[in-house]
């Protein structure tokens, strides 16, 4: 098992785990650490309420009141007294089993639980939510913290479970960990990233192409190089219209320049040539960060995919209207959910409910890697499982993070670092590094300057 990635549990993962364990001694571990968390987290409630369920998850939930009483609580079941007379409610109504939209009556239930505005206390997840996927299809518990058996679940890290959660803690109950098709990422990640050593010059540590830019979008770009420096290229260059040239010079003091014939303020076809001439001694290209949009941006992008087999990162406005494609090289796609509903064809909310199943579905269209953006980042990749990254803070919702992310994943694609992996990585460098600025007024550029901090650190 990969030190660098943890379990990330599925339902019939866990049924895996369990298998061949006293499922009475497993119940007695899992409502005592309910119970413990409870009182931990709540040491001056003293009334508890616990919704519980038939199956597995309301044993563990009726244990747990038990514990509860013996330690001088008032503890009751949901049909014994109703959640609003409870200091704190503990939901054991479904447990990882769960999938699909709860019934009418634990619907109400639901909804009664969310409504009284006490803190909740869920039983390895929030109820309504399927550990597999993350997807809340109807009602669904708001957690205040959730303790889960064993591991994190699927639905515990992925939206939009991940946010009904709350915080997860992870309680041992005496298993085995087992290999997961989908993995959570961990630092560890970063030292899959080689560093410059003493023997390698400018170019032989990382040479990143980027191409973007066009009228009143010169930061994307300007971001994208400067955080392939920071993310360690030794060399990076800017392929932009050539009436941008004075912006670039003046922002960018190390990154070289590449101007390019233009059309109404972006990049023109007959750039391509040059572009493919520069890029052949480049180690990755980042194709897109503010770009434009239009027949020609389009076509630069096809070409440059089609015609060159250096590794590349494509983001923004290189995939507006992409159309599937299919190439050797090592290829990453960096969408946000918007993003990929128009790669897809379906609406951002469907998305938004079906992150998991858009992301494989994403990778399996373009046959390559595909990253999709958020709070919980997804990279996917055809045939593989789903590597999760959850390490980041709020800093990230600014404008230009995507950009940053961009010039991350190819620093280390020019690295040769594969391209799973790459976009793993770099989502959990940007995100150990949004830890380490103020959290509030932040802005993309802080984010950049931190890099070079966290992968010194992860050495």
């Amino acid at each position: 098992m990969s030190p660098t990635l943890d379990p990330l549990y599925q339902a019939e993962e866990m049924k895996r785990a369990e298998a061949g364990h006293d499922v009475g001694e497993l119940m007695a571990r899992a409502g005592r650490a309910v119970a413990e968390e409870a009182m931990r987290r709540f040491p001056n409630a003293q009334r508890f309420v616990a919704v519980c369920g038939g199956g597995a998850n309301g044993g563990d939930g009726r244990i747990s009141l038990e514990v509860l009483e013996s330690a001088g609580k008032i503890a009751r079941a949901a049909e014994d007294a109703p959640v609003e007379e409870a200091d704190v409610i503990v939901d054991a109504l479904f447990g990882t089993g769960f999938h699909g939209e709860p019934r009418e009556d634990a619907a109400r239930a639901i909804e009664a639980i969310n409504a009284s505005g006490k803190p909740v206390v869920a039983v390895d997840l929030p109820s309504g939510v399927d550990a597999s996927t993350g997807e809340t299809a109807g009602a669904c518990v708001q957690a205040t913290v959730t303790v889960t058996m064993h591991g994190p679940k699927v639905g515990n890290e992925v939206a939009p479970g991940r946010f009904r959660s709350g915080e997860v803690i992870v309680a041992d109950i005496g298993l085995d960990p087992i290999e997961t098709e989908h993995r959570l990422v961990t630092q560890a990640i970063l030292r899959a990233v080689p560093r410059r050593s003493e023997q390698q010059n400018k170019y032989t540590a990382g040479t990143v192409l980027v191409v973007g830019g066009s009228r009143g979008l010169t930061g994307a770009p300007s971001l994208t190089a400067e955080a392939a420096f920071r993310a360690d290229a030794g060399y990076v260059a800017v392929a932009m219209p050539e009436s941008m040239l004075a912006v670039f010079e003046q922002r960018l003091l190390e990154a070289v320049k590449l101007p390019c014939p233009e059309e109404a303020g972006t990049i023109s076809t007959r750039a391509i040539d040059p572009i493919a001439e520069f890029a052949s001694k480049a180690g990755s290209l980042a194709l897109g960060p503010g770009l434009g949009r239009g027949a020609g941006p389009k076509e630069v992008v096809r070409r440059l995919l089609a015609e060159l087999d250096r590794p590349a990162v494509v983001d923004a406005d290189g995939l507006h209207d992409l159309d599937p494609f299919e190439r050797a090289a090592p290829t990453v796609l960096t969408p946000h959910e918007g993003e990929l509903a128009r790669l897809l064809g379906v609406q951002s909310d469907w998305v938004a409910a079906h992150r998991l199943e858009a992301v494989k579905r994403a990778a399996e269209n373009f046959h390559c890697v595909c990253l999709l953006k958020g709070a919980d980042t997804l990279v996917a990749a055809p045939g593989e499982g789903v590597l999760v990254v959850s390490l980041g803070t709020p800093a990230l919702a600014t404008a230009g993070s995507g950009d940053v992310l961009t010039g991350i994943v190819a620093a280390f694609l020019a690295k040769d670092v594969d391209a799973r992996t790459a976009a793993a990585a770099a989502a959990a460098a940007q995100q150990l590094a949004s830890r380490a600025i103020p959290q509030s007024g932040a802005v993309a550029s802080d984010v950049v300057a931190a890099l070079p901090l966290v992968l010194d650190a992860s050495v």
